[in-house]
């Protein structure tokens, strides 16, 4: 029975420790660009668009797909960072073990 306390500590440490590690993540903001810095999107942890810079020279009524483009290849940058965030932020909540279940919610 003395295992089974420890193990039980042990996981709802880990839980408070998760718990914790999530509102870090939510808070923590990451950038993706595109068309060398011209499309800017800023995300948050929980992958939530949180603003779109886009400078002038690269709106041209003639070529809207290119803008598209680039604005698509930014947001897929600033999620991109945001996972690597998040999958790093694991490993050391972890020890770097692969535990399955164990996902955040966003």
């Amino acid at each position: 029975m003395k295992n089974i306390g420890e193990i039980m500590k042990q996981a709802q440490a880990m839980q408070t420790r998760m718990a914790k590690l999530q509102e870090e993540l939510a808070a923590q903001t990451m950038t993706g660009q595109s068309g060398g810095g011209m499309v800017e999107v800023t995300m948050n942890g929980k992958q939530e668009i949180l603003r779109v810079k886009i400078d002038p020279s690269v709106v041209d009524r003639e070529d809207v797909e290119m803008l598209e483009d680039l604005v698509a290849a930014a947001c897929n940058d600033a999620q991109r960072k945001v996972q690597e965030a998040t999958r790093d932020s694991m490993a050391q909540l972890t020890g770097g073990l692969k535990i399955p279940g164990l996902n955040l919610p966003f």
